[in-house]
């Protein structure tokens, strides 16, 4: 019974979870995202502490429940397992081995330690949710849309368009290859192992190994029952059954409840009794092992940089070059150095834009800030109104925005480059910036000749990207966004209110 409630349980956390990450249309409300804040790294650096202490204290009680139900990877790796015994028949069994504790506690140690140091992006890369996450947007999605493309082709042909087709683009090749890998490597550790990864690598499985080894509900062992048959270990994927010791290393332990059903002494129970033995028990050892833990050089992909090519472009159009010397961070990130701090680069907040602007960054953030969002206007601009990417990140690495809010909610600043502008190499009237400009921070002049040219006023300027994105100048764009090191408050707000008050005093 508690296998099968364990499998419910994990079936229902990881499909919302999934579903909630390649969900273009929808379907699921904004208010799914509280299956991401109780994820237990989002819940530590978000500083919630209701969910940290929930997690706690459900590891206390029942062991490691979170990671076998509730967090995302553990789920994946134990449906990969569950494929593995399909192929290989029944002959797939596991066996014990000892704690890798050395190797677990150095990862647990130098993660933080370059988390604390403004190096994040080892963080992300290990923590289960966002290692998921980036799997979930960059494999999973793509191939969700184009299902819903092939049905949305069928279902036309007959004059029926429940579904619409939609563009699948490619957000970043680095954060695909790092998706890509992470799926592939986990997915080995538990074709082969089982819960390889949950109990050397994953520092969440590090830290609660402290309270599960303590706690009330344990599966025990009762050694007047017991056989040593070694059925229980060859159905433990956490390796964590000495059956010929009638040991079982707690620390390791993922409650799956495989070997409950495997004995058939009925010698092991989920329970808070002791369990009758028929002699003294030592304590479990501490592996001493001298393993020396080697650290693993990052990688990154050789590419030709963007803007290598780009100037290339604008020497050979002959229009002047320029080059953007601060990232834009997403709305309510306040700065790119309290991204840093934060995010782990989950990519919720990239996968749940409406208007595409947010994709992974390379190293405009620097070598700490990799994967992490930054917003490019390449093929839309911020919606003026939208506040969704706050509303979804459960790191708080983007603080929830109000509409007000974000209205005087400055990201970046205006630029522009007269030389570049239609209006004065083509003589031609444009003013599409200014059209596409919600606070009017680009106004349309008189120029010469009948012509009118964008004048900008920095002050009340939001940073939304409106005018970048639609002005027709290419390859260089004839009006930028420049971001700001830390997120300003716009002035327009101001001025409305201003705006309000002279109307009021005239009676209108």
């Amino acid at each position: 019974m508690l296998k099968k409630i364990r499998i419910g349980a994990s079936i229902v956390f990881f499909t919302l979870i999934t579903f909630y990450f390649i969900d273009f249309r929808e379907v699921l409300p904004h208010r799914f995202h509280i299956l991401e804040e109780i994820q237990f790294i989002p819940a530590l650096l978000a500083v919630n502490l209701i969910i940290l202490l929930a997690i706690l204290l459900f590891t206390f009680l029942f062991g490691r429940i979170y990671c076998s139900s509730v967090c995302p990877m553990g789920v994946y790796q134990d449906i990969v397992a569950w494929f593995s015994k399909r192929f290989t028949g029944k002959k797939k069994k596991y066996t014990f081995s000892k704690a890798k504790n050395i190797l677990r506690w150095s990862v647990l140690v130098v993660t933080f330690a370059l988390f604390f140091a403004g190096f994040t992006t080892l963080l992300g890369l290990l923590d289960p949710y966002s290692a998921y996450g980036r799997m979930a947007v960059h494999l999973f999605k793509p191939v969700y849309m184009a299902g819903n493309n092939l049905l949305a082709s069928i279902f036309t042909s007959f004059d029926n368009y429940t579904f619409y087709k939609v563009e699948i683009t490619l957000l970043s090749v680095f954060s695909l290859i790092v998706a890509a890998t992470t799926m592939l490597v986990i997915g080995y550790l538990a074709w082969k192992n089982g819960r390889t990864f949950c109990n050397t690598i994953c520092p969440v499985g590090t830290i609660l190994s402290i309270p599960a080894r303590y706690s009330l509900f344990k599966v025990k062992i009762d050694t007047t029952k017991c056989n040593h048959c070694g059925a229980c270990a060859k159905k433990c994927k956490a390796s964590c059954i000495d059956s010929k010791n009638e040991k079982i290393d707690y620390t390791r332990c993922i409650d799956c409840f495989n070997c409950l059903g495997s004995c058939k002494q009925d010698a092991l129970s989920f329970t808070a009794r002791p369990m009758k033995t028929g002699h003294v028990r030592k304590e479990q050892e501490v592996d001493a092992g001298k393993r020396r833990f080697l650290t693993t050089a990052l990688t990154t992909v050789a590419t030709v940089p963007v803007a290598f090519a780009q100037e290339k472009a604008g020497v050979l159009s002959g229009r002047t070059s320029y080059t953007r010397k601060h990232p834009i961070s997403p709305p309510g990130s306040i700065s790119a150095d309290h991204l840093l701090h934060h995010c782990t680069s989950c990519h919720l907040c990239v996968s749940k834009c409406p208007s595409g602007v947010l994709k992974p960054a390379f190293l405009e953030y620097g070598m700490g800030g990799v994967m992490q969002p930054r917003v490019y206007f390449e093929k839309g601009f911020c919606n003026y109104d939208c506040t969704i990417c706050t509303e979804v990140c459960p790191n708080k690495a983007l603080k929830p925005l109000s509409v007000d809010e974000k209205h005087r909610t400055q990201m970046g600043r205006v630029v522009f480059v007269e030389d570049l502008c239609i209006v004065l190499t083509d003589g031609t009237n444009c003013g599409a910036c200014s059209e596409h400009c919600p606070t009017q921070a680009v106004k349309m002049e008189p120029y010469k000749d009948g012509l009118t040219i964008p004048v900008i006023n920095q002050d009340i300027c939001v940073g939304c990207g409106g005018c970048e994105f639609i002005c027709p100048v290419r390859p260089y764009r004839a009006i930028y966004v420049e971001g700001n090191v830390v997120h300003q408050e716009a002035k327009i707000i101001l001025e409305e209110k201003q705006e309000e008050i002279e109307i009021d005093s005239f009676g209108f």
